[in-house]
């Protein structure tokens, strides 16, 4: 590797065992094998800079893991399924626990940074409208935009959520069939209304 892919794997390294906030230019340097810090400036013009490719390159490897993963599920709509689409993803709390947390700290940043933000605003569209693919079982060109609106936005926001509540206190998180039940009543309050 050159000295610029040696600083997005120290910067990566960096991130997830310290965090967004407390990497500084010292650390990346040494998780980069010793790549001067002059070096930073030189291929990315900053710290943030550098953290945001970082990040960015997680991010896509994570969102391609997670949309194999889930692509297991496509368009089956059983209940079962989807109960075992959910337990995937809680799963993937622990096993990617430093990279959720990565994502939330890049989400704050992103109120700094037109950049960041404008990436995490693509990443989330393209992720409604995949999980809304999944769950109907069909192409993504083929959604209707209503779909990944309403199907794909609620389903981001809960998955959203419930990564909130494993990430802070995993004993009392939902478990996937607490997900479903909690679906389940809010479906039937939705139809008396």
């Amino acid at each position: 590797m050159g000295n610029r892919e040696d600083l997005v794997a120290g910067a990566r390294r960096c991130l997830e065992e310290k965090g967004w906030a407390r990497t500084t230019v010292r650390d990346i340097a040494a998780a980069s094998g010793g790549v001067s810090m002059a070096a930073i400036g030189y291929h990315f013009g900053s710290r943030e800079a550098l953290l945001n490719a970082a990040l960015i390159e997680a991010i896509d490897e994570w969102g391609s893991e997670t949309g194999r993963t889930l692509a297991n599920y496509a368009g089956d709509t059983s209940g079962e399924r989807y109960e075992a689409m959910w337990t995937a993803i809680i799963e993937s709390f622990g096993t990617h626990r430093k990279l959720w947390i990565a994502t939330i700290e890049a989400l704050l940043q992103s109120e700094h940074s037109p950049e960041l933000r404008r990436y995490l605003a693509g990443a989330q569209a393209e992720g409604r409208r995949g999980l809304a693919a999944i769950l109907l079982g069909v192409e993504e060109s083929a959604l209707a935009e209503g779909s990944v609106r309403s199907l794909g936005a609620v389903q981001t926001a809960l998955l959203s959520g419930v990564m909130m509540q494993w990430l802070t206190d995993p004993e009392q998180a939902p478990s996937a069939s607490e997900v479903v039940a909690g679906l389940r009543a809010i479906a039937t309050i939705a139809d008396r209304h």
